[in-house]
């Protein structure tokens, strides 16, 4: 076994194999201040962990190499700004304004 220092304290390091058990509660005397936050993997699966930073949620990057030519361009799409589309409708002004200044009184 080896000593690994922290900040917080003195943690061990070991080498998980599968013959231990790598789900566990932390047993430690010192517990360094750890937050509760979701991983969010690349296939979507999700994963609670203690984080040194008070965060919500962690999203791992996705390799786009491993991708296929068309879900690639899909994702890469995606990513860009979607561009609005400007609708411009003209509008037929036929206002006079001299058929209503007879409704108009003057001081």
């Amino acid at each position: 076994k080896m000593l690994k220092v922290l900040a917080c304290g003195v943690q061990q390091v070991r080498a998980l194999s599968s013959a231990t058990a790598s789900v566990t509660r932390l047993h430690r005397s010192v517990y360094c201040r750890s937050y509760p936050t979701v991983v969010v993997h690349p296939d979507g699966s999700t994963t609670t962990i203690r984080y040194h930073e008070p965060r919500k949620i962690i999203k791992l990057p996705l390799d786009l190499s491993s991708l296929s030519d068309v879900e690639r361009k899909a994702r890469l799409e995606a990513r860009k700004p979607r561009k609005k589309v400007k609708i411009m409708e003209e509008v037929e002004d036929n206002f006079n304004a001299k058929k209503y200044m007879k409704y108009i009184k003057k001081k």
